[in-house]
């Protein structure tokens, strides 16, 4: 029985968790299934819906480079994966129109309450649980997983010695199973800085939509493998506030939940440059009309 429990809940957990290359690894003995699916929203204090939001980070040292909102009906069993764009404009006190204006800023200075906070104010949502992984976590999921498989769009070619650690992107194009350092390559490339070569035609948003790729693929193929094994070569990665009986209570609620019924979206905007510096100014408006077909408000 504890073994069932198990795979249930990383089941469930996985779709959010992988966005970022992870999955959870309980630590300990479950219950002993006395749960119920509810549970978890009067652990939370949330017993009159059936949604939770899981903030979903992956970390470039200090800072939030893949930002993701995790959003899951247990009621219907169908689950919303948010992107926000890294250079997601936001208004800062004593800041206009520099770096720190950039959402993946904010993480570093105000940590998971406020950014937290902005995407509240964003979005509307307001965050239930977070969970954070860095890409030496990432490379551990995708290598226990024995790799994932991808169709590079177009040859991706990029050098940056200064980077920590130093980048030297060189995949060639086409269907592929990538694993290790190369699919950490293949997760951040965003332009070159070799003539005679490309990268994406719509920016950052291009690389949003590779990484939800990937993040199909891999979803898909970690339901089909033993997951323990992957989930504890993941777990010494990862910073979550989820609780053992939390998560507990929401894999009871994880049953029938299918990469199906998971939709990706990117918030809405448009890229512009301001103060020499790309932005992403977001369409306040079409983000509203996205949250109201997520939330299925009329």
């Amino acid at each position: 029985m504890k073994r069932f429990f198990k795979v249930f809940f990383i089941s469930l957990i996985c779709f959010s968790l992988i966005i970022t290359g992870g999955l959870y690894w309980l630590n300990g003995n479950l219950t002993d299934g006395s749960a119920d699916a509810s549970d978890i929203f009067k652990i939370l204090g949330n017993d009159k819906d059936s949604r939770i939001n899981v903030l979903v980070l992956g970390l470039e040292n200090s800072r939030s480079d893949t930002i993701m909102v995790v959003s899951y009906d247990t009621k219907n069993k169908t689950g919303d994966v948010i992107s926000i764009p890294r250079d997601t404009y936001v208004d800062r006190d004593g800041f206009v129109n520099s770096g720190n204006n950039k959402i993946n800023s904010v993480y570093t200075v105000k940590g998971i309450e406020g950014l937290s906070e902005i995407i509240l104010n964003i979005t509307g949502i307001k965050i239930d649980k977070y969970v954070t992984i860095d890409y030496d976590g990432v490379r551990a999921a995708v290598d226990a997983l024995g790799g994932v498989e991808v169709d590079v769009p177009f040859h991706m070619r990029y050098t940056d010695p200064y980077s920590n650690p130093p980048l030297d992107i060189d995949i060639p194009p086409g269907k592929q199973l990538i694993k290790g350092n190369r699919a950490m390559e293949f997760l951040r490339f965003r332009k070159t800085n070799y003539a005679g070569y490309s990268g994406y035609s719509n920016g950052d948003l291009g690389r949003i939509e590779a990484q939800q790729g990937f993040v199909k693929a891999a979803i898909k193929k970690a339901l089909s493998i033993k997951l323990p094994l992957v989930v504890k070569e993941v777990y010494p990665y990862l910073d979550t506030d989820f609780s053992l009986s939390e998560a507990t209570s929401l894999a009871m609620g994880s049953i029938g939940l299918s990469i199906e019924n998971v939709n990706f979206h990117t918030l809405p905007g448009s890229t512009q440059t301001r103060n020499g510096l790309s932005f992403y100014i977001l369409d306040y408006l079409a983000i509203k009309d996205l949250m109201y077909s997520i939330l299925n408000i009329e």
